[in-house]
Formats: C-alpha cells, sequence, structure tokens
C-alpha cells in the first residue's frame, strides 16, 4: 500500500448503516501513510459520532458548510482522490443532476480529482432504475464504481447491495491513485469511428466501425490523469466524454487536415478510426438517379494514408500507436504495418471472430512492439481494453 503514502484522500461519509464499517476503511487508509480528512453529512451523523472519524483521522471533521466557508475550496483543489462511502440512493442522484446543497455536494462540485463511489443499499433501491440511470451518467462522466456485494443486508434479507469488503476498497483505491498519474504531465491525441467519402449528396462510402474503441480510449486517457485529450471522430452515434476536446469530421481528407493541425502538440497519439481507403474519384453535386441504367460504374482514388503521414513526422518524444482490423494474416499485415508505417506499437483484431467486431461490446486484441514483442489479451469489454493499452503505452512514454 505503498501508493496511499502521503495522499490527500477526502472520504464523504453518507447516511447508510455500513458507515461503522466506513470508519474501518479510514482507520487503514491512516495506518498506510494516507492524510485523510472526512466530511459527513447530516444523516451520517444520525449514525455514528464525528469524533470517531477525528479520533481515526486525527483531523477535524467537517459537517456544515459554514463551519469553515472556503473548506470546500481547500479540499477540492488538494484532494488526491474523493471516495464516497457508503454512498446512498440520496447522494448518487445529487451528484447525477447537479445538486449541491450542503458541504459534501458543494465540494464535490468544485473538485478535478477523481471520484470513487462506494454505493451500499438494500436490493430494491439499489436496482431501481433511477438509480441505475444515474449511475450510468455519473460513469460516463468519469465517476468510478466498486460495485456492491451480495449478501445479508441490514434488513436481513439476502441481496445486492452489500457494502464491499475492505480489501476490495482498499485495492480499488490504490488501483484510481496508480492509474490516475499514469498519463500525467502528457497530451494524448485520439482518433475514432469511421470517414464518409461521399459519392452525392445523400450516398457515400463508408464502412462499419461504431467508433466504442476510440471513445473508450479517450475517455481513460482522461480517467489516467492526461493533461489534455483530444478525441478527432468521425460520424458516431456516441456522446464524446466528458472533458474531452471533440473535433468532428466527415472525410479522410478532414481528419487527415484535423489530425496534421494538432500532431505536434501531442506525445501520445492513438490512431484507432477506421479511415476508407478508397473515394469517388467524382463526386456528383446531385444526387444520381436510376435513368434505366441496370449498372453504375464508380472509379475510385486512394485516400491520403495519414498513418503513414504521422509516421514520417513522428519525432523521438512521441509514441505512435495504431490500429489495424484484419480478416487474415493478422499478424503478418500488423508487422508490415508497424514496420511502413514507423509505428511504436500496432492493436490488430480478427473482426470476423466472435466478439471481436467492430460493432459488439468486447474486443479481442494483439499488440506488437517496434522490438518483436507481442501478446495477445483475452476478450474484454472495449472499455478494458481501452485500459490494458494505454497501461503499457505508459511504460513507453
Amino acid at each position: 500500500m505503498g501508493t496511499l503514502a502521503g495522499k490527500r484522500i477526502v472520504a464523504g461519509i453518507c447516511g447508510g448503516i455500513a458507515v461503522y464499517k466506513a470508519a474501518s476503511v479510514v482507520s487503514k487508509l491512516v495506518q498506510a501513510g494516507a492524510d485523510v480528512r472526512v466530511i459527513m453529512t447530516r444523516a451520517a451523523c444520525e449514525f455514528i459520532a464525528p469524533m470517531t472519524f477525528e479520533t481515526l483521522s486525527h483531523h477535524r471533521v467537517l459537517t456544515d458548510l459554514w463551519d469553515e466557508p472556503l473548506a470546500h475550496v481547500e479540499l477540492a483543489y488538494s484532494a488526491d482522490l474523493f471516495v464516497l462511502m457508503p454512498a446512498t440512493y440520496n447522494i448518487i442522484g445529487k451528484l447525477a443532476h447537479g445538486i449541491a446543497d450542503d458541504l459534501l455536494t458543494t465540494t464535490l462540485a468544485a473538485t478535478r480529482a477523481p471520484v470513487l463511489v462506494i454505493p451500499a443499499m438494500e436490493s430494491q433501491m439499489y436496482s431501481n432504475p433511477i438509480l441505475q440511470e444515474n449511475k450510468k451518467k455519473l460513469t460516463e462522466l468519469g465517476y468510478r464504481f466498486l460495485e456492491p456485494e451480495k449478501g445479508r443486508l441490514a434488513s436481513g434479507r439476502e441481496g445486492i447491495g452489500r457494502f464491499p469488503s475492505e480489501e476490495k476498497i482498499l485495492t480499488a483505491i490504490e488501483e484510481i491513485l496508480t492509474e490516475h498519474a499514469l498519463l500525467k504531465g502528457h497530451r494524448v491525441l485520439v482518433t475514432a469511428g469511421p470517414t464518409r467519402e461521399m459519392l452525392d449528396p445523400m450516398r457515400c462510402i463508408t464502412n462499419k466501425s461504431s467508433g466504442k474503441m476510440g471513445y473508450a480510449l479517450a475517455e481513460q486517457a482522461r480517467n489516467f490523469g492526461a493533461d489534455s485529450v483530444h478525441l478527432i471522430s468521425g460520424p458516431t452515434q456516441l456522446e464524446p466524454p466528458a472533458g474531452v476536446e471533440y473535433v468532428r469530421v466527415e472525410s479522410a481528407e478532414e481528419m487527415k487536415n484535423a489530425v496534421l493541425e494538432r500532431f505536434a502538440q501531442f506525445d501520445l497519439i492513438l490512431m484507432a478510426a477506421a479511415v476508407a481507403d478508397w473515394r469517388p474519384k467524382k463526386v456528383f453535386s446531385q444526387k444520381l438517379k436510376k435513368s434505366g441504367a441496370r449498372e453504375l460504374a464508380l472509379v475510385l482514388e486512394k485516400t491520403p494514408d495519414i498513418l503513414a503521414e504521422l509516421g514520417r513526422r513522428k519525432k523521438k518524444s512521441q509514441i505512435l500507436v495504431g490500429f489495424a482490423a484484419e480478416t487474415e494474416k493478422l499478424l503478418e499485415h500488423a508487422r508490415e504495418k508497424l514496420k511502413e508505417k514507423n509505428l511504436d506499437i500496432v492493436v490488430v483484431n480478427d473482426i470476423t471472430a466472435p466478439g471481436a467486431g467492430p460493432e459488439v461490446e468486447t474486443n479481442i486484441v494483439t499488440l506488437l512492439y517496434r522490438d518483436g514483442k507481442s501478446e495477445t489479451l483475452p476478450c474484454l469489454p472495449k472499455h478494458e481494453v481501452a485500459k490494458e493499452i494505454l497501461r503499457r503505452v505508459a511504460q513507453l512514454l
């Protein structure tokens, strides 16, 4: 637990019966060398006295916004991590809807530190669609959730909603603190989604890329503490991650211009977009009509090779990661791409494999490195694949 030494952790204690377990977590954090500051809600004070947390943390417990009018600002700026435990139905709802009506929610509104939310409540409350929607919204905004466990609840019933074990909480805290610093000091550029190469005002050449992999990379780069994350995306149905600079493009030419304009400003570039290789040589200004014709011949020309151009411009201080979606000879084609385009890593996947297509939620990838090393990851959700890629890239940085 050496990663906790010297870290300032703000423990937001909410009103639930599991509050006594939160006291034990605070004690362990202090023993590991963390500087723990505690904020208790009014409801939490009904379950346990502030004196308990003052004794464990060796700091005055704050309970009211007016006790120290600027305390929320100081804690918001100085915190390395916020931990909400036990996170109640009420606090999750407040966070999701931007309500800041007490010291804890006001401090959370002001912070840019990562927030770990640890729910504990009755099963019916946890499975309530409103709570699940709020949880989804907060997750998309970058809040981290540690799922509750199944077991005996305060009501005596069995079900999901039990406060997680102390060991799981401490492990999650360590992982977040470690990951939040992985890309600190670095600027990250990500491309995502397909491009559209127009034939006429209605028709185009495109591909099945959903953009999910690229968007996951941008989101995780933000979570890993990157100083700046820019996402250049072709047309998708996805919402850009919060806290990420977003640029929307349509064609390969537009993506090339957007990338080259920004490339020199970044030290990590992840080219996950599925850029069209071909475009119609002639673009018609009006919609093409059948006009009795039985066939239509199109002449296609190559689109600009953005990745190859970046490889030529790349400086020693920059890491360039390419992606290869293949259907055959995966490693052979990926190695060619790695060498020809001067990449540091190429991430290749077989789009015909179950669980690895462009429109599914999971992926199975192999990472090839410049030194010849290769590593295949198991089938994982795309946000987990993004984490694993960035963990390895961070080692190169």
